[in-house]
């Protein structure tokens, strides 16, 4: 089965029902053969949804092969799935429902770091494993929060590409930065703007538009009049980052457009009014999901493109989306595989001893004081309109 946008609905009803079915047996008594319970919350809803809809068909994949192999050590790994609609609300509903209701043994996600902002501290006071893709610094913390670990960079590791992008290879020194009204826009653009300030650029203009806004147009005259000669773009909602675009070509504005991966999904290529509006607008990438000047992207990547190609629809996704959550899911077992338990000092134990772990989107390591996983080097700019196959060409500049 092909695992597409339109079909995960069903998908994730018939996880979420096996899991719930696996929450009511009695543990005790069957505890060496019942399955691995894993919560997952994702946006897979709205106009937040594109991320999490990446991040589910890993998911799926993910299960599926490890259950078609027998699971781990006997054992299925199940997962709860709960739509969040990217609504922290239904966040925290959701996790509260899997932590004292369900009693799932680990969670994956929120990935919308809005969301992860409000669930994080639940999870922590609840002392349950959690593993998540979300970038903002303050959602790790060994000591606030020792039970999450981060599978993808944080922001800072992020906006330091982004950053170097725009002043040392760009060589552009006045830049706007802006992002979407959510948690996560806002304090994006709070950590970009003080990083390219510590880094002495000009900062023309900041701040924060509503993702449903449908004119653009008085922000960006506003970042032109203000002189700005790059737009720096934090913002996961699609339907805005092609406003943004189509707005720039709009007022015949031809600066480049540097952030968010967002900017760079199959659905904001739908959404443009014309291809060239995608044009010198540059995501943040990664070595492991990029195609080298060669054409080719790593061997690992590669494999496991060929292996799930035809079953994992990547045209309107992004790979990394995809492959973070295999290794999610990889991680989980793991854990298992080499602890025997699903108990949460287990999970947090075996996660702190994890040292270069060979994963598909990185080769994650961490220790009890330092919960970020994904290693700063491996992060890159790539550019907007090149993907293929959910992957992308390196932005010009690199060598």
């Amino acid at each position: 089965m092909t695992i597409t946008r339109r079909g995960f609905t069903a998908g994730t009803a018939g996880l979420a029902a096996t899991g719930l079915a696996a929450a009511s047996l009695a543990r005790p008594a069957i505890a060496d053969s019942s399955p691995i319970s894993v919560g997952w919350m994702g946006a897979l809803t709205g106009p937040l949804a594109a991320p999490s809809i990446g991040f589910d068909r890993g998911m799926r994949w993910a299960l599926e092969q490890v259950n078609k192999a027998g699971g781990i050590k006997g054992r299925k790994i199940d997962a709860v799935v709960r739509d969040t609609q990217g609504d922290p609300t239904k966040a925290v509903n959701a996790t509260q429902e899997l932590i004292s209701r369900v009693k799932v043994d680990i969670c994956w996600g929120p990935p919308n770091s809005g969301e992860s902002l409000a669930t994080t501290p639940i999870m922590a006071r609840a002392k349950m494993p959690s593993l998540h893709p979300c970038v903002v610094n303050a959602l790790i913390d060994p000591e606030k929060y020792p039970n999450a670990f981060r599978l993808a960079p944080s922001n800072m590791q992020w906006d330091e590409a982004v950053r170097n992008y725009c002043l040392k290879i760009l060589k552009i020194n006045e830049v706007a930065i802006f992002g979407d009204s959510t948690g996560y826009g806002t304090s994006a653009v709070k950590d970009s703007v003080a990083g390219f300030t510590k880094d002495k650029a000009k900062i023309v203009y900041s701040g924060v538009i509503d993702p449903n806004q449908s004119d653009v147009t008085p922000d960006l005259l506003r970042m032109r009049d203000a002189g700005a000669k790059a737009l720096v773009c934090w913002s996961v909602t699609t339907g805005l980052n092609s406003r943004i675009m189509n707005t720039r070509a709009a007022i015949g504005w031809d600066v480049p457009i540097v952030g968010h991966p967002a900017l760079g999904t199959g659905e904001v290529g739908k959404l443009v009014t014309k291809p060239s509006n995608w044009a010198n607008v540059y995501i943040v990438g990664y070595k492991s999901c990029s195609f080298g000047a060669d054409g080719k992207l790593p061997p690992r990547s590669q494999a496991f493109l060929d292996r799930v190609k035809g079953k994992i629809e990547l045209s309107d996704s992004v790979l990394w989306w995809v492959t973070c959550a295999v290794d999610a899911i990889d991680l989980i077992g793991q854990a298992v595989k080499q602890t025997g338990s699903t108990k949460a000092d287990a999970f947090i134990d075996y996660f702190n001893t994890v040292q270069h772990y060979p994963g598909l989107f990185g080769d994650y390591s961490f220790s009890p004081q330092q919960h970020n996983g994904y290693p700063t080097e491996e992060v890159v700019m790539s550019a907007a309109n090149s993907q293929r196959e959910g992957a992308y060409a390196l932005a010009p500049g690199y060598v």
